[in-house]
């Protein structure tokens, strides 16, 4: 994956958190990618940079949602 494409990539799961801390009316935990310090708009960072960044928010996401889907299964009947 080129550089452009992981800086694209990062901005849209950054807008993805965006989105999700606004439906699920709190804060995702992305204390890593916070102390990374790097952001989509840091294009003079590092590939290797964007791409941990990529890794640690999609992280952060997808723990989220498993939680979040954890906390609904109990909740709710499953059909089959």
């Amino acid at each position: 994956m080129k550089k452009q494409e992981l800086i694209h990539l990062h901005g849209l799961l950054s807008e993805v958190h965006t989105q999700m801390e606004t439906w699920e009316d709190e804060e995702l935990d992305l204390s890593e990618y916070e102390t990374m310090g790097v952001r989509p708009t840091s294009i003079h960072r590092s590939k290797t940079d964007h791409k941990a960044a990529v890794f640690e928010i999609a992280e952060g996401i997808t723990t989220a949602m498993k939680e979040a889907e954890a906390e609904t299964d109990h909740l709710a009947p499953k059909a089959d």
